[in-house]
């Protein structure tokens, strides 16, 4: 992944995750936060830190965010503030806008001020503990559509020791592998002579129905 420039605004629980991640993956972040003590925290998982208010554009813009590729506002229960950033972001022109949303009016608003990505948390979370209950195979997705997706999940037992030729996935389950991940390894485009070993995730695309299907084979 190319180095970018990140900027994290809201060091709660939420931001310092996105921060803490996007860091280990070796890229460029600056928090900020109103409260002294969460940047303090926070500095361990940051590139740079800031204490400013972020409802005043002048704050912004003496901070240099424009200059970044990216910004995540993850302010925790204060609405206002959330908006007023997003308003503030995109008038200086921001690449791209990421806001976490408190509920569904507050994620309307913030869409018609501004904001590129909506997050949803509470929502999202929900959703992937109803869907790993559903299909406890599956480890990890991303959601591309209302209708696909693209799923990490444990090969059934039954297919350790075979190849993805001999399986051909597509033709029986409908769906593609387009990676295998196996313990710290992870094998992109795997050619369809490579066999599958007890404990492999494959990463696989296709309809939630299907992958649904796939994930509930014994």
């Amino acid at each position: 992944m190319a180095k970018q420039q990140y900027v994290v605004i809201g060091l709660g629980r939420f931001g310092v995750s996105v921060a803490r991640r996007l860091h280990e993956a070796g890229q460029e972040v600056l928090g900020i936060d109103l409260n002294e003590e969460r940047v303090e925290e926070a500095e361990l998982y940051l590139t740079h830190a800031v204490v400013a208010d972020t409802t005043e554009e002048g704050a912004l813009n003496s901070i240099g965010v424009r200059n970044f590729d990216c910004v995540i506002v993850a302010i925790g229960n204060d609405m206002q503030s959330s908006i007023l950033t997003v308003l503030h972001l995109k008038a200086m022109g921001i690449k791209k806008i990421i806001a976490k949303s408190l509920g569904k009016h507050h994620g309307e608003v913030l869409e018609k001020v501004g904001a590129d990505w909506i997050i949803y948390p509470e929502r999202d979370m929900g959703e992937r503990v109803a869907n790993q209950l559903l299909s406890p195979k599956m480890l990890n997705y991303i959601e591309l559509s209302n209708l696909y997706n693209i799923e990490e999940i444990m090969i059934p037992s039954k297919m350790a020791g075979k190849s993805l030729r001999e399986i051909d996935i597509r033709a029986k389950y409908n769906v593609s592998a387009i990676a295998i991940v196996r313990e710290e390894n992870i094998i992109v485009s795997p050619s369809p002579d490579e066999s599958l070993k007890n404990g492999d995730l494959l990463v696989l695309i296709g309809s939630r129905e299907e992958l649904a299907n796939f994930s509930n084979i014994e």
